[in-house]
């Protein structure tokens, strides 16, 4: 589903990497099995299916991996995963007051019927109707949307 979303995005040989779901990839089944026993025979299915997938890649790691253009996508085991170093990558903080100034960061939610990007900031209740929202993260989750669409 990653590789075909990426190419919905007009990425037409996609390098997509997935993060292991225990510390470390597991340490060799120390500190558990699934990164062994689930997460490796996966990937290496998609690699014999022809997919440039690699992977389980310690959740540590993977998307500093990600940022420098190793990878096109990360598949996250689970929300947090993903979210944290989204929301960290994403949102931009004055130092000098500790306030957001800018906020970027689209979730898109692959295998469903239907096209989903949302912010991935929230739903900003605190602020809702105050007149101080920023809308970057909302155009961006349409565009990603609108192309996606497109390009289905």
């Amino acid at each position: 589903m990653t590789h075909e979303a990426l190419r919905g995005l007009g990425i037409a040989r996609s390098r997509i990497a997935v993060a292991a779901l225990n510390p470390h990839a597991g340490e060799g089944g120390l500190f558990g099995r699934q990164d062994i026993d689930v997460s490796a025979p996966t990937i290496a299915k998609a690699v014999a299916d022809g997919l440039d997938v690699v992977g389980p890649i310690p959740g540590d790691t993977v998307f500093v991996k990600l940022r420098a253009g190793q990878y096109d996508a990360v598949v996250a085991m689970y929300h947090d995963q993903g979210h944290i170093p989204v929301k960290l990558l994403g949102f931009e903080v004055d130092p000098g007051t500790g306030k957001w100034q800018e906020l970027s960061g689209v979730n898109i939610t692959l295998g469903l019927p239907i096209i989903r990007t949302s912010v991935d900031h929230g739903t900003a209740f605190d602020i809702a109707g105050k007149g101080i929202a920023n809308e970057r993260s909302l155009i961006e989750a349409i565009d990603y949307a609108e192309r996606l669409a497109s390009n289905a």
